[in-house]
């Protein structure tokens, strides 16, 4: 039969010269018409075998823009994602209010940052601030031949899930390297949270060894796994979001302390809107496809601003004039935490930048103090701190009075 073709072929393309020969080879040897029909028209071919269903979907989240109000939900993601030292976002809030939703719709605004070329992370920053010597010899040999050690690539946003085991968090023992013998570890997903956004849904739920590290790895941007004579440290550097209910329990608040921008997110009191919310909602999940491509132009046009904004931040600047303002708001709300001036100071130059201006205004400062400031005090520190002062004024009267 391939002898066949390959003559029918040759018959379709030089029809006078093969014509004759074709017809001779496929006659020859027939013994009834039904065995030539049975020749001509390819009885015996293997039929093309089935694949089965992957079973796979394709991810089109519903579009940030589309969300109907919660303006400083939206607005506190925004702020994070071009300015990462704002130090994350907490989302408090009943069910249904559409934390999750907001975070995974970011997936279409992520901005673009450095992914490094080599096996070890090397960054050209890292010659810029520590030498030559930072890097790896590959690394400085490119950087001395003027080739790139990174490409700028899209942010990911990386979920922890619930259920996730301290070995999937940190990293542990690769269980196939280990089949051959061999110990290797393999990353875990702190780890491939670097540079982009880490998303804790119901963070408040999450086992105490998890939250653990978690904290060490958000606070010095690395952390280190250790297993058996084995070990390496890895980097950590990304944004953290979390969302919670409260209804399901409260946040410790080591891990409270970690999330810059703190947002109320509640249900929509106007009608109109919640019923434009349900109307977005039905046709996303008629026709998610063609709900994204309505606010495609739109997402776009967010996408490099936002871009824009965080190429502008490093040259916003705080005078001290506006700073002396938040000083003046934190020292009267009595807040102790010096966390609250950084969160909120980086998020007014966020939101300056955001507005295309180098300059941090008092007005910036009112937009963002609500989300920057709530949530920070504390009963319990502040009877613990006025029980402390007056035992130290006993103390001073008794030494002041030998």
């Amino acid at each position: 039969m391939e002898e066949n073709s390959s003559s029918l072929v040759e018959a379709i393309e030089r029809p006078d010269e093969t014509t004759a020969e074709v017809s001779v080879e496929i006659t020859k040897g027939v013994r009834s018409l039904r065995d030539l029909i049975e020749r001509v028209t390819g009885k015996g071919l293997v039929a093309p075998e089935v694949q089965e269903d992957a079973g796979l979907a394709e991810v089109i989240p519903f579009p940030f823009l589309a969300i109907v109000n919660q303006y400083e939900m939206k607005m506190a993601l925004i702020l994070a994602l071009i300015n990462p030292a704002v130090g994350g976002v907490l989302l408090i809030g009943p069910r249904g209010t559409g934390k999750t939703t907001a975070v995974r719709g970011l997936l279409d605004l992520l901005p673009l940052v450095p992914r490094s070329l080599c096996y070890y992370g090397c960054l050209p920053e890292d010659i810029e601030t520590m030498g030559i010597d930072a890097v790896c010899p590959d690394c400085a040999r490119k950087y001395a031949e003027g080739k790139p050690l990174a490409v700028m690539d899209r942010a990911r946003l990386v979920e922890l899930p619930l259920n996730a085991r301290l070995e999937d968090v940190i990293g542990g023992i690769d269980e196939r390297a280990a089949i051959h013998h061999r110990l290797r570890l393999q990353r875990g997903i702190l780890s491939q949270a670097d540079r982009n956004v880490l998303y804790v849904d119901e963070v408040n739920l999450l086992d105490d060894e998890i939250i653990n590290a978690l904290l060490d790895a958000a606070a010095q941007g690395n952390y280190t796994v250790r297993r058996g004579p084995i070990s390496a440290t890895y980097r950590s550097r990304f944004i953290l979001v979390g969302s919670m209910n409260p209804e399901e329990g409260y946040l410790r608040p080591q891990i409270q302390d970690r999330f810059g921008l703190r947002v109320i997110v509640k249900g929509l009191e106007d009608d109109n809107e919640r019923l434009e919310a349900y109307r977005r909602v039905k046709a996303y999940l008629a026709n998610p496809r063609l709900t994204a491509a309505q606010f495609r132009a739109e997402t776009e046009i967010a996408r490099e601003e936002l871009q824009l904004a965080r190429e502008l931040l490093p040259k916003v600047e705080l005078p001290d004039r506006v700073a002396k303002v938040g000083l003046r708001w934190i020292k009267e709300l009595g807040i102790e935490s010096l966390r609250a001036e950084i969160t909120l100071f980086e998020a007014a130059r966020a939101f300056a930048a955001a507005d295309s201006r180098q300059t941090v205004e008092i007005s910036d400062l009112k937009q963002v103090a609500p989300m920057a400031l709530r949530l920070r005090r504390s009963s319990f520190m502040s009877d613990y701190l006025d029980h402390q002062e007056k035992e130290q004024a006993q103390i001073r009267a008794i030494i002041e009075a030998t």
